[in-house]
This record gives structure tokens, C-alpha cells and sequence, in this order.
């Protein structure tokens, strides 16, 4: 599969010893939150990627983030999902302080895609989801480890997907850069800061449980007439397999720092880029 090659590719990459967080092609240093007290820029050349600003940050204070919580949280997975909730846009959630833009960044009911977009999308995402499950099968850090077979993988579910579309012969598309950055990025991040790489996992799994399922059946009803892909479907009671990576998230967390949880919640918003940006292939 092309996903694979482009990981393995990926994988020789020289990495900063010294960096902590790496942006993405269209990332701004504005997604650093405004209250960590110091900040200093460095500069790092991926293949094929435009140079951009990297920002470091050496955040001192040990006081929850208040920007987030609103009020307090119910273990840190809640200090995760109200810092996601605040990123959606008014359109798109109740909680959403963001407002649209960006056509995908709109109610999904007025989206329009294409049938070559969400190809694009399956294999885009797909690359994604194999590089986070090849990190937590061969982890860097100890408590990546936590995360084995939780019930919410999804790369052999794309396969099957994919595999359905070859067999009825649709063309499947190459991935293409918004999944390949992405993947180079989390295995970069996983090697170097497993709090900031945990804020990724979390917001990638736990996105296509929630909005992802709303995005793929309005999907599926202009597109593919109303065909219910793998990717969306479970082995096991859904409630109960997020319900115990929450708790095992918590736990992992119980013994970061203030620090550590702060720098994993300012991770959200590159997330939530990076993640837009392959939505967006649905559309084009």
C-alpha cells in the first residue's frame, strides 16, 4: 500500500534533539497559548515541506488552564474534550467558539462532496492511522504502551474499505501531502514530547467517534448511497471502548505535571489543523 511506503519514508528523517514541538506547512506560532511566559523561535527543513517558524515553549507556571477548563475538570480527558469542543466552529457544536471560514468548517449539511475527494480523504486519513498504530505498537515512551489494541484502531478497516472500492473499480489515489505531513509530524512528536503526542491521539480517535460519524453518514447519503463503510464500524460497544481509553488516558495523566498537561492542551489546536486539512480533501 502506498501509506506504508510513504511511512517508511518518512521514518529517516533527522530530527532537532533539542525541539519539543514542530509545525505544519500552515501552522502560525498564534497557536501557542498567549499565557506561557516565554517563547524562542528555531528553524527546521522537511523534505518537500516549507521552512516554517517553530516554537518553542518553557512554560513555568504550575496553575490549571483556566482558558480551557472553564470551571473544574473531571480528570484531564474532560481539560481534552472542552479545549476540542472550543475549536469547533459555531456551526458546527454548541460549545464552538471558532467561527467558519472554510467551507469545511461549515454545518455538514451544506458540504458538497465529491466521490474523488473522499477516496482522497480514505487514503489520506488512512496513512495517519498507521503511523499513530505502528507508534503505539513499537512505542518510544512506556505509557504509549497503554494504548494497545483499545478497540479503536482503524487502519485494517480503511484497508477493507479501500480494498471494496479497487474491487468495484474506483482508482485509488496516492496519499497526498496534508496525511503524509501529518504522519511525519506524529512520528517526529512521539519520539520527543509524549504529552503533546497523547493530545493527538486522543483528538484523532475520539473525532471519528463523534463528528466523524455525523460527516460520514451525510456522506454516505449524497455519495454512496447510503453505504455504511467499515471504517465506521466497531468490534463491541462503542460507549464502553471510548469509556476505557478515557480511563486510561486519565491515568496516564495523573502523573504529568502542570506543566505537561498544558503543553499537551496546546497541542489541540495543530490537531485540529492538521485534521481539517485532510476533511478538506472530501471536498475537492
Amino acid at each position: 500500500m502506498e501509506s506504508l511506503t510513504l511511512i517508511s519514508q518518512s521514518r529517516s528523517l533527522s530530527i532537532n534533539p533539542n525541539l519539543r514541538i514542530l509545525s505544519s506547512p500552515n501552522i502560525s506560532s498564534t497557536f501557542i497559548p498567549k499565557d506561557v511566559p516565554y517563547f524562542k523561535t528555531q528553524f527546521l527543513k522537511l523534505p518537500g515541506i516549507a521552512t516554517r517558524n517553530v516554537i518553542v515553549s518553557a512554560a513555568t507556571t504550575e496553575k490549571p488552564w483556566r482558558r480551557y477548563t472553564g470551571g473544574e475538570a473531571k480528570g484531564f480527558v474532560d481539560e481534552l474534550r472542552l479545549a476540542a469542543m472550543k475549536l469547533h466552529t459555531r456551526q458546527q457544536a454548541q460549545e464552538g467558539e471558532m467561527e467558519a471560514k472554510a467551507p469545511e468548517e461549515q454545518r455538514v449539511e451544506e458540504w458538497e462532496p465529491t466521490l474523488d475527494g473522499y477516496l482522497k480523504f480514505l487514503v489520506d486519513i488512512k496513512v495517519v492511522y498507521d503511523t499513530l498504530e505502528q507508534i503505539i505498537e513499537k512505542p518510544s515512551f512506556p505509557s504509549y504502551g497503554e494504548f494497545r489494541n483499545t478497540g479503536l484502531e482503524r487502519s485494517e478497516k480503511l484497508a477493507k474499505d479501500l480494498k471494496w472500492f479497487e474491487e468495484k473499480g474506483y482508482g485509488i489515489p496516492k496519499a497526498s501531502s496534508p496525511g503524509v505531513a501529518y504522519a511525519k509530524y506524529l512520528e517526529q512528536l512521539s519520539e520527543k514530547d509524549p504529552q503533546a503526542f497523547i493530545c493527538h491521539f486522543y483528538n484523532i480517535y475520539f473525532a471519528n467517534t463523534a463528528g466523524g460519524r455525523i460527516i460520514a453518514k451525510k456522506v454516505a447519503e449524497k455519495i454512496l448511497d447510503s453505504r455504511e463503510l467499515e471504517f465506521y464500524k466497531w468490534d463491541g460497544e462503542l460507549s464502553q471502548l471510548l469509556q476505557n481509553v478515557r480511563d486510561k488516558l486519565n491515568k496516564v495523566a495523573e502523573n504529568w505535571s502542570r506543566e505537561d498537561k498544558n503543553r499537551c492542551l496546546g497541542e489541540t489546536e495543530i490537531s485540529f489543523k492538521f485534521y481539517r486539512e485532510i476533511v478538506r480533501l472530501m471536498l475537492s
